[in-house]
Protein backbone atom coordinates (compact mmCIF):
# COMPACT_ATOMS: atom_id res chain seq x y z
CA UNK A 1 0.00 0.00 0.00
CA UNK A 2 2.83 2.40 0.86
CA UNK A 3 4.34 1.98 -2.60
CA UNK A 4 0.95 2.80 -4.14
CA UNK A 5 0.65 5.94 -2.01
CA UNK A 6 4.15 7.13 -2.82
CA UNK A 7 3.42 6.70 -6.52
CA UNK A 8 0.14 8.62 -6.18
CA UNK A 9 1.50 11.66 -4.33
CA UNK A 10 3.44 13.19 -7.26
CA UNK A 11 0.27 13.06 -9.35
CA UNK A 12 -1.56 15.15 -6.77
CA UNK A 13 1.23 17.51 -5.82
CA UNK A 14 2.32 18.73 -9.25
CA UNK A 15 3.77 22.22 -9.24
CA UNK A 16 0.85 24.52 -9.97
CA UNK A 17 1.01 27.89 -8.18
CA UNK A 18 -2.79 27.97 -7.95
CA UNK A 19 -2.87 24.91 -5.69
CA UNK A 20 -3.12 25.73 -1.95
CA UNK A 21 0.22 25.90 -0.19
CA UNK A 22 -0.02 22.58 1.64
CA UNK A 23 3.47 21.13 2.05
CA UNK A 24 4.09 18.15 -0.22
CA UNK A 25 4.53 15.89 2.78
CA UNK A 26 0.94 16.66 3.88
CA UNK A 27 -0.39 14.61 0.97
CA UNK A 28 0.97 11.29 2.22
CA UNK A 29 -0.75 11.11 5.64
CA UNK A 30 -4.01 12.42 4.17
CA UNK A 31 -4.08 9.81 1.39
CA UNK A 32 -2.88 7.11 3.77
CA UNK A 33 -5.74 7.93 6.16
CA UNK A 34 -8.23 7.68 3.30
CA UNK A 35 -6.90 4.31 2.16
CA UNK A 36 -6.84 2.96 5.73
CA UNK A 37 -10.50 3.91 6.18
CA UNK A 38 -11.31 2.40 2.80
CA UNK A 39 -9.67 -0.91 3.74
CA UNK A 40 -11.28 -1.00 7.20
CA UNK A 41 -14.70 -0.53 5.60
CA UNK A 42 -14.01 -3.27 3.08
CA UNK A 43 -12.71 -5.60 5.78
CA UNK A 44 -15.32 -5.11 8.49
CA UNK A 45 -18.62 -3.79 7.13
CA UNK A 46 -21.25 -6.58 7.20
CA UNK A 47 -22.88 -5.59 3.87
CA UNK A 48 -20.43 -7.14 1.45
CA UNK A 49 -22.44 -5.96 -1.55
CA UNK A 50 -21.75 -2.32 -0.63
CA UNK A 51 -17.97 -2.36 -0.29
CA UNK A 52 -16.75 -2.59 -3.88
CA UNK A 53 -13.90 -0.16 -4.50
CA UNK A 54 -15.76 1.76 -7.23
CA UNK A 55 -18.83 2.26 -5.06
CA UNK A 56 -16.94 3.42 -1.98
CA UNK A 57 -14.66 5.78 -3.86
CA UNK A 58 -17.51 7.27 -5.91
CA UNK A 59 -19.52 8.01 -2.77
CA UNK A 60 -16.44 9.48 -1.12
CA UNK A 61 -15.98 11.75 -4.14
CA UNK A 62 -19.64 12.76 -3.94
CA UNK A 63 -19.09 13.83 -0.34
CA UNK A 64 -15.92 15.70 -1.29
CA UNK A 65 -17.69 17.71 -3.99
CA UNK A 66 -20.77 18.46 -1.88
CA UNK A 67 -18.55 19.80 0.92
CA UNK A 68 -17.24 22.57 -1.34
CA UNK A 69 -20.39 24.51 -2.25
CA UNK A 70 -24.04 23.87 -3.16
CA UNK A 71 -23.31 23.84 -6.89
CA UNK A 72 -20.43 21.36 -7.20
CA UNK A 73 -21.40 17.71 -7.57
CA UNK A 74 -20.14 14.29 -8.62
CA UNK A 75 -21.81 12.61 -11.60
CA UNK A 76 -22.06 8.88 -10.93
CA UNK A 77 -21.59 6.35 -13.75
CA UNK A 78 -25.24 5.27 -13.42
CA UNK A 79 -26.34 8.81 -14.29
CA UNK A 80 -23.85 9.03 -17.12
CA UNK A 81 -25.23 5.79 -18.58
CA UNK A 82 -28.82 7.06 -18.30
CA UNK A 83 -27.92 10.20 -20.24
CA UNK A 84 -26.03 8.17 -22.82
CA UNK A 85 -29.03 5.85 -23.31
CA UNK A 86 -31.38 8.82 -23.75
CA UNK A 87 -29.52 11.98 -24.83
CA UNK A 88 -32.78 13.96 -24.69
CA UNK A 89 -33.37 13.05 -21.03
CA UNK A 90 -33.78 16.24 -19.00
CA UNK A 91 -33.32 15.51 -15.28
CA UNK A 92 -34.46 19.00 -14.22
CA UNK A 93 -37.96 19.55 -12.82
CA UNK A 94 -38.55 23.31 -13.17
CA UNK A 95 -41.86 23.32 -11.28
CA UNK A 96 -39.98 22.09 -8.18
CA UNK A 97 -36.46 23.36 -8.90
CA UNK A 98 -34.97 19.89 -8.49
CA UNK A 99 -32.44 18.07 -10.64
CA UNK A 100 -32.60 14.31 -10.18
CA UNK A 101 -29.67 11.94 -10.45
CA UNK A 102 -29.12 8.22 -10.20
CA UNK A 103 -26.33 6.35 -8.45
CA UNK A 104 -25.80 2.77 -7.31
CA UNK A 105 -28.25 3.11 -4.39
CA UNK A 106 -31.01 4.67 -6.49
CA UNK A 107 -32.38 8.14 -7.19
CA UNK A 108 -31.15 11.24 -5.40
CA UNK A 109 -31.28 15.04 -5.61
CA UNK A 110 -28.20 16.06 -7.57
CA UNK A 111 -29.00 19.77 -7.40
CA UNK A 112 -31.54 22.12 -5.80
CA UNK A 113 -31.98 25.38 -7.69
CA UNK A 114 -32.31 28.68 -5.82
CA UNK A 115 -35.63 30.52 -5.71
CA UNK A 116 -37.70 27.33 -6.14
CA UNK A 117 -40.06 25.18 -4.03
CA UNK A 118 -37.22 22.73 -3.40
CA UNK A 119 -34.85 25.34 -1.98
CA UNK A 120 -37.59 26.99 0.07
CA UNK A 121 -38.39 23.60 1.63
CA UNK A 122 -34.75 23.21 2.67
CA UNK A 123 -33.98 20.21 0.46
CA UNK A 124 -30.27 19.48 0.14
CA UNK A 125 -28.32 18.27 -2.87
CA UNK A 126 -27.08 14.72 -2.39
CA UNK A 127 -30.17 13.58 -0.47
CA UNK A 128 -31.40 10.09 -1.35
CA UNK A 129 -35.02 9.82 -2.50
CA UNK A 130 -36.71 7.23 -0.28
CA UNK A 131 -40.27 7.51 -1.57
CA UNK A 132 -42.49 9.60 -3.85
CA UNK A 133 -46.12 10.14 -2.87
CA UNK A 134 -45.80 7.19 -0.50
CA UNK A 135 -44.38 4.76 -3.07
CA UNK A 136 -40.83 3.58 -3.80
CA UNK A 137 -39.22 5.77 -6.47
CA UNK A 138 -39.63 4.38 -10.01
CA UNK A 139 -36.86 4.43 -12.65
CA UNK A 140 -35.51 7.88 -13.46
CA UNK A 141 -37.34 8.45 -16.76
CA UNK A 142 -40.67 7.32 -15.27
CA UNK A 143 -40.24 9.52 -12.22
CA UNK A 144 -39.36 12.58 -14.28
CA UNK A 145 -42.49 12.08 -16.36
CA UNK A 146 -44.75 11.57 -13.34
CA UNK A 147 -43.44 14.68 -11.56
CA UNK A 148 -44.12 17.12 -14.39
CA UNK A 149 -47.33 18.29 -12.74
CA UNK A 150 -49.60 21.30 -13.15
CA UNK A 151 -49.20 24.39 -10.93
CA UNK A 152 -50.81 23.93 -7.52
CA UNK A 153 -50.53 20.14 -7.53
CA UNK A 154 -48.58 18.58 -4.70
CA UNK A 155 -45.83 15.98 -4.40
CA UNK A 156 -44.74 14.27 -1.20
CA UNK A 157 -41.06 13.40 -1.13
CA UNK A 158 -39.35 11.38 1.57
CA UNK A 159 -35.63 12.06 1.47
CA UNK A 160 -32.61 11.04 3.52
CA UNK A 161 -29.74 13.50 3.76
CA UNK A 162 -26.34 13.10 5.35
CA UNK A 163 -27.20 15.78 7.91
CA UNK A 164 -30.40 14.19 9.25
CA UNK A 165 -30.50 10.92 11.22
CA UNK A 166 -33.98 10.01 9.96
CA UNK A 167 -35.73 10.33 6.60
CA UNK A 168 -37.67 13.56 6.20
CA UNK A 169 -41.07 13.82 4.49
CA UNK A 170 -41.71 17.10 2.68
CA UNK A 171 -44.76 18.20 0.72
CA UNK A 172 -43.96 20.41 -2.26
CA UNK A 173 -46.41 22.49 -4.27
CA UNK A 174 -45.60 22.72 -7.97
CA UNK A 175 -45.35 26.25 -9.34
CA UNK A 176 -46.09 27.58 -12.78
CA UNK A 177 -43.22 27.45 -15.24
CA UNK A 178 -43.31 30.72 -17.09
CA UNK A 179 -43.33 30.35 -20.86
CA UNK A 180 -42.22 33.95 -21.25
CA UNK A 181 -39.47 35.80 -19.43
CA UNK A 182 -41.39 39.09 -19.27
CA UNK A 183 -44.61 38.17 -17.49
CA UNK A 184 -45.97 41.67 -16.88
CA UNK A 185 -45.35 45.12 -18.37
CA UNK A 186 -47.61 48.09 -17.62
CA UNK A 187 -47.75 51.73 -16.63
CA UNK A 188 -48.62 52.39 -13.01
CA UNK A 189 -51.35 54.78 -11.93
CA UNK A 190 -49.23 57.91 -12.45
CA UNK A 191 -48.96 57.01 -16.17
CA UNK A 192 -45.24 57.83 -16.16
CA UNK A 193 -43.76 54.96 -14.11
CA UNK A 194 -43.37 51.67 -15.93
CA UNK A 195 -43.39 48.30 -14.19
CA UNK A 196 -41.82 45.19 -15.76
CA UNK A 197 -41.55 41.80 -14.13
CA UNK A 198 -38.71 39.68 -15.53
CA UNK A 199 -39.18 36.07 -14.37
CA UNK A 200 -35.93 34.65 -15.80
CA UNK A 201 -32.96 35.37 -18.02
CA UNK A 202 -33.60 32.40 -20.29
CA UNK A 203 -34.63 32.02 -23.92
CA UNK A 204 -35.42 35.27 -25.69
CA UNK A 205 -35.62 37.40 -22.56
CA UNK A 206 -33.54 40.27 -24.00
CA UNK A 207 -35.82 40.53 -27.04
CA UNK A 208 -38.91 40.39 -24.81
CA UNK A 209 -37.43 43.01 -22.49
CA UNK A 210 -36.60 45.40 -25.31
CA UNK A 211 -40.10 45.07 -26.78
CA UNK A 212 -41.67 45.80 -23.38
CA UNK A 213 -39.43 48.84 -22.89
CA UNK A 214 -40.28 50.17 -26.36
CA UNK A 215 -44.01 49.83 -25.72
CA UNK A 216 -43.90 51.55 -22.32
CA UNK A 217 -41.63 54.33 -23.60
CA UNK A 218 -43.99 54.96 -26.49
CA UNK A 219 -46.78 55.35 -23.92
CA UNK A 220 -44.82 57.99 -22.00
CA UNK A 221 -42.74 56.07 -19.44
CA UNK A 222 -40.26 58.36 -17.66
CA UNK A 223 -39.15 55.97 -14.93
CA UNK A 224 -38.82 52.16 -14.67
CA UNK A 225 -39.42 49.69 -11.85
CA UNK A 226 -37.85 46.36 -12.83
CA UNK A 227 -39.00 43.43 -10.68
CA UNK A 228 -36.45 40.59 -10.36
CA UNK A 229 -37.90 39.01 -7.23
CA UNK A 230 -37.86 35.22 -7.40
CA UNK A 231 -35.84 35.33 -10.64
CA UNK A 232 -33.34 32.42 -10.46
CA UNK A 233 -31.12 33.73 -13.26
CA UNK A 234 -30.29 32.18 -16.61
CA UNK A 235 -28.16 32.93 -19.64
CA UNK A 236 -25.15 35.21 -19.16
CA UNK A 237 -25.18 36.61 -22.71
CA UNK A 238 -28.85 37.56 -22.35
CA UNK A 239 -27.95 39.28 -19.08
CA UNK A 240 -25.23 41.38 -20.72
CA UNK A 241 -27.58 42.28 -23.56
CA UNK A 242 -30.22 43.51 -21.10
CA UNK A 243 -27.63 45.53 -19.19
CA UNK A 244 -26.75 47.14 -22.51
CA UNK A 245 -30.21 48.73 -22.64
CA UNK A 246 -29.37 50.89 -19.60
CA UNK A 247 -25.63 51.69 -19.66
CA UNK A 248 -23.39 53.27 -22.31
CA UNK A 249 -22.24 51.10 -25.23
CA UNK A 250 -19.05 49.13 -24.63
CA UNK A 251 -19.35 49.19 -20.83
CA UNK A 252 -17.59 46.35 -18.97
CA UNK A 253 -20.27 44.80 -16.77
CA UNK A 254 -19.05 41.32 -15.75
CA UNK A 255 -15.65 39.77 -15.08
CA UNK A 256 -14.77 36.21 -14.14
CA UNK A 257 -12.17 35.48 -11.48
CA UNK A 258 -10.53 32.22 -10.50
CA UNK A 259 -8.73 31.29 -7.32
CA UNK A 260 -6.79 34.15 -5.76
CA UNK A 261 -8.70 36.78 -7.73
CA UNK A 262 -7.01 35.98 -11.04
CA UNK A 263 -9.10 37.49 -13.84
CA UNK A 264 -10.05 34.91 -16.46
CA UNK A 265 -10.45 36.21 -19.98
CA UNK A 266 -11.68 39.61 -21.04
CA UNK A 267 -14.49 41.44 -19.22
CA UNK A 268 -17.92 41.03 -20.79
CA UNK A 269 -19.01 44.33 -22.32
CA UNK A 270 -22.30 45.68 -23.56
CA UNK A 271 -22.86 46.07 -27.30
CA UNK A 272 -21.04 48.86 -29.13
CA UNK A 273 -24.30 50.27 -30.45
CA UNK A 274 -27.49 51.19 -28.64
CA UNK A 275 -30.79 51.47 -30.54
CA UNK A 276 -32.42 53.77 -27.97
CA UNK A 277 -30.87 55.85 -25.22
CA UNK A 278 -32.49 54.97 -21.91
CA UNK A 279 -31.23 57.26 -19.16
CA UNK A 280 -34.38 57.49 -17.06
CA UNK A 281 -34.32 56.52 -13.35
CA UNK A 282 -34.55 52.82 -12.50
CA UNK A 283 -35.65 51.07 -9.32
CA UNK A 284 -34.89 47.36 -9.21
CA UNK A 285 -36.74 44.98 -6.88
CA UNK A 286 -34.90 41.95 -5.48
CA UNK A 287 -35.53 39.43 -2.73
CA UNK A 288 -33.75 36.53 -1.07
CA UNK A 289 -34.60 34.29 -4.03
CA UNK A 290 -33.17 36.60 -6.72
CA UNK A 291 -30.12 34.66 -7.86
CA UNK A 292 -27.27 34.42 -10.34
CA UNK A 293 -27.99 36.62 -13.40
CA UNK A 294 -30.48 38.64 -11.33
CA UNK A 295 -27.70 39.46 -8.90
CA UNK A 296 -25.25 40.36 -11.66
CA UNK A 297 -27.83 42.70 -13.16
CA UNK A 298 -28.66 44.35 -9.84
CA UNK A 299 -25.00 44.56 -8.82
CA UNK A 300 -23.84 46.04 -12.13
CA UNK A 301 -26.54 48.72 -12.24
CA UNK A 302 -25.91 49.50 -8.57
CA UNK A 303 -22.15 49.86 -9.16
CA UNK A 304 -22.69 52.06 -12.20
CA UNK A 305 -25.17 54.28 -10.32
CA UNK A 306 -27.92 53.42 -12.80
CA UNK A 307 -30.43 51.87 -10.42
CA UNK A 308 -31.62 52.05 -6.84
CA UNK A 309 -31.98 48.51 -5.51
CA UNK A 310 -35.02 47.92 -3.28
CA UNK A 311 -36.02 44.87 -1.23
CA UNK A 312 -34.02 42.13 0.51
CA UNK A 313 -30.44 40.87 0.25
CA UNK A 314 -30.34 38.46 -2.69
CA UNK A 315 -29.59 34.73 -2.72
CA UNK A 316 -25.80 34.74 -3.20
CA UNK A 317 -25.09 32.65 -6.31
CA UNK A 318 -22.35 34.11 -8.46
CA UNK A 319 -20.19 31.19 -9.51
CA UNK A 320 -19.16 29.31 -12.66
CA UNK A 321 -19.41 25.52 -12.99
CA UNK A 322 -17.64 23.31 -15.53
CA UNK A 323 -18.37 19.67 -16.38
CA UNK A 324 -15.07 17.76 -16.22
CA UNK A 325 -15.09 14.15 -17.52
CA UNK A 326 -13.27 11.68 -15.28
CA UNK A 327 -12.39 8.00 -15.51
CA UNK A 328 -14.82 5.12 -15.12
CA UNK A 329 -17.69 6.92 -16.84
CA UNK A 330 -17.89 9.59 -14.13
CA UNK A 331 -17.61 13.38 -14.22
CA UNK A 332 -17.39 16.41 -11.96
CA UNK A 333 -19.62 19.44 -11.97
CA UNK A 334 -17.10 21.75 -10.35
CA UNK A 335 -17.19 25.40 -9.38
CA UNK A 336 -14.12 26.91 -11.04
CA UNK A 337 -14.61 30.68 -10.79
CA UNK A 338 -16.81 33.51 -9.56
CA UNK A 339 -18.56 36.33 -11.40
CA UNK A 340 -17.83 39.94 -10.43
CA UNK A 341 -19.64 43.22 -11.03
CA UNK A 342 -17.89 46.39 -12.32
CA UNK A 343 -16.64 47.39 -8.85
CA UNK A 344 -15.00 43.97 -8.43
CA UNK A 345 -17.46 42.60 -5.87
CA UNK A 346 -19.10 39.22 -6.26
CA UNK A 347 -22.58 38.17 -5.14
CA UNK A 348 -21.19 34.68 -4.43
CA UNK A 349 -22.23 33.62 -0.91
CA UNK A 350 -22.99 37.20 0.22
CA UNK A 351 -25.65 38.34 -2.25
CA UNK A 352 -26.42 41.90 -3.31
CA UNK A 353 -27.36 44.29 -0.50
CA UNK A 354 -30.22 46.61 -1.49
CA UNK A 355 -29.93 50.38 -1.21
CA UNK A 356 -33.39 50.44 0.36
CA UNK A 357 -34.12 47.50 2.65
CA UNK A 358 -37.76 46.50 3.08
CA UNK A 359 -39.17 44.05 5.63
CA UNK A 360 -41.02 41.31 3.76
CA UNK A 361 -42.92 38.75 5.82
CA UNK A 362 -43.78 35.18 4.88
CA UNK A 363 -47.37 36.35 4.52
CA UNK A 364 -46.24 39.02 2.06
CA UNK A 365 -44.30 36.38 0.16
CA UNK A 366 -47.37 34.14 -0.17
CA UNK A 367 -49.50 37.02 -1.41
CA UNK A 368 -46.85 38.15 -3.87
CA UNK A 369 -46.86 34.67 -5.42
CA UNK A 370 -50.62 35.01 -5.85
CA UNK A 371 -50.30 38.52 -7.26
CA UNK A 372 -47.87 37.29 -9.92
CA UNK A 373 -50.59 35.00 -11.29
CA UNK A 374 -53.51 37.30 -10.54
CA UNK A 375 -55.30 36.51 -13.81
CA UNK A 376 -55.65 32.80 -12.96
CA UNK A 377 -56.68 32.92 -9.28
CA UNK A 378 -59.56 31.04 -7.75
CA UNK A 379 -62.17 33.01 -5.81
CA UNK A 380 -60.63 31.93 -2.49
CA UNK A 381 -57.15 32.94 -3.63
CA UNK A 382 -58.41 36.32 -4.84
CA UNK A 383 -59.84 37.00 -1.37
CA UNK A 384 -56.36 36.62 0.12
CA UNK A 385 -55.22 39.62 -1.93
CA UNK A 386 -58.04 41.90 -0.78
CA UNK A 387 -56.58 44.90 1.04
CA UNK A 388 -52.97 43.79 0.51
CA UNK A 389 -50.35 46.13 -0.91
CA UNK A 390 -46.88 45.07 -1.98
CA UNK A 391 -44.50 46.79 0.51
CA UNK A 392 -41.47 46.49 -1.77
CA UNK A 393 -43.25 47.97 -4.76
CA UNK A 394 -44.63 50.77 -2.58
CA UNK A 395 -41.12 51.51 -1.28
CA UNK A 396 -39.82 51.66 -4.85
CA UNK A 397 -42.56 54.08 -5.88
CA UNK A 398 -41.53 56.50 -3.14
CA UNK A 399 -37.78 55.98 -3.62
CA UNK A 400 -35.66 58.39 -5.64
Amino acid sequence: MRAFLLALIPCLAFADPAIPADPDEAAYPAIERFVKVLEQVRLRHPDADKVAYDRLVNHALEGMLSSLDPFSSFIHPEMARALEADPKLDPYLPSLGLTLGVRDDGLFLSNVAPATPGSRAGLLAGSAIVSVDGNPPPPLAVMLSSLRKAPGQKTKLTVKSLTEPKPLEIELVHVAVEERAVTEARLLDDNSTGYIRLASFMGTCAREMEAALDELEDKGMKRLILDLRGNPGGDLQQTVEILGFFVPPGTAVVTTQGRGGEVQGEPLKTAERQRRKRDYPINMLIDRMSASASELTAGALQDLKRAVIVGETSYGKGSVQNIIPMGGGTALRLTVATYHTPSGKTPHRTGITPDVKVDFTDGDRERLALAYRRAALTADEAKQLEGWTDPVLEAAKSSK
